[in-house]
């Protein structure tokens, strides 16, 4: 990280974390994040549901909700891009306060509830875009139907981007995860796929709280739905070993503290499908990236780290991944996928 950049990460620690949030996408969009694209080589290249990505480092949903910043972002060594979540109608969330930082925890806690500017604005946003870019799918709070929410944003917007996300997994929506249930999550993707006309590749965000038979019921859920891929997983409301002020805050807990229970989840949920998987939950360094792609992930997103390391991180991730992937002996990161997945389980 240059020392510009530091200095802006310690002049934005000096705002709320929502309203410094919003300031580092004005900061990106004014031209003061990296330049040069996604940072690559022959061994970080990928194939990931038949989407070539450049790297294997991703940004999670979340960074930005409603697409205002894809062209700065897509300059930053991200080999591919989530935006969202969307939902069909526009919707302000939760009331604020609503996103907490644990600096000693390199942690955050947010409870936003699916604030976003609906689908036909982010819809907008998405056409013509460069790059590999997905879209978070969400359901609107006072819905009566959420299952057809999902159904109704990928027949919007599903046009306009490489894959989609399926979102049951956010802890902020009330009642959201009850749609992890087998029955449910069952007939919601299919009401997904149905509405999926561009075909493009859909994938399942899980929570890392699920017990072992929830997490069984998901994978046999998922290899017959016709998916294209998990991504394990979302944030988590434990607290344990938690030391920042605002640790009992209500919502979902992202950052360091979630990296060791993500990534056994991915492990354990790497064993039971053959669907390929997207590693979030932690992720701030390059070896970091590396036990997830050798737990069994064949891709792997960060966000929370981006507050503590600045946007420059993506593409240090990418260059330090090489450099492990070369000193192992690996070609490619697929020979990399699951190599390690005995220390996890």
């Amino acid at each position: 990280m240059s020392m510009f950049e530091q200095a802006g990460l310690r002049a934005l620690r000096l705002f709320d974390p929502e309203r410094a949030h919003g300031l580092a996408l004005t900061a990106l969009n004014t031209g003061l994040g990296p330049k040069g694209g996604p940072v690559t080589s022959d061994r970080l290249k990928v194939t990931l549901a038949g989407l070539a990505l450049p790297n294997p480092i991703g940004l999670a949903a979340g960074f930005d909700k409603n697409a205002t910043a894809l062209a700065a972002l897509a300059q930053t060594g991200f080999g591919f891009l989530e935006v969202g979540a969307a939902t069909p109608l526009p919707q302000p969330g939760n009331p604020k306060p609503r996103l907490f930082r644990l600096s000693e925890d390199q942690a955050a806690i947010n409870r936003f509830g699916f604030n976003n500017d609906g689908m036909d604005v982010i819809g907008e946003r998405l056409k013509g875009h460069r790059g590999i870019v997905g879209l978070n799918l969400g359901a609107n709070k006072t819905s009566t139907d959420r299952a057809g929410d999902f159904a109704r944003v990928i027949a919007h917007c599903g046009p306009h981007v490489e894959f989609a996300t399926v979102n049951v997994s956010s802890p902020n929506t009330e009642k959201l995860r009850d749609l992890q249930g087998k029955a449910a999550l069952a007939a919601l993707l299919s009401g997904v796929m149905s509405a999926n006309a561009t075909d493009v590749p859909v994938f399942l965000k899980i929570a890392p709280d699920l017990s072992p038979d929830e997490l069984a019921d998901v994978a046999e859920v998922a290899n017959a739905s016709g998916i294209a891929g998990l991504i394990a997983t979302n944030t988590t409301l434990d607290r344990d070993g938690l030391n920042g002020p605002h640790r009992d805050e209500m919502g979902g807990l992202s950052g360091q503290p979630l990296f060791e229970k993500s990534t056994r989840v991915l492990a354990a949920l790497a064993g039971m499908t053959d669907l390929p998987i997207i590693g979030v939950g932690g992720v701030g360094s390059a070896e970091q990236a590396y036990q997830k792609i050798r737990a069994g992930a064949s891709a792997v997103q960060l966000y929370t780290a981006l507050v503590y390391h600045g946007i420059s991180l993506a593409g240090e991730i990418a260059k330090g991944l090489d450099e492990l992937l070369a000193r192992d002996g690996f070609a490619s990161v697929s020979e990399a996928v699951g190599t390690g997945r005995g220390d996890w389980v």
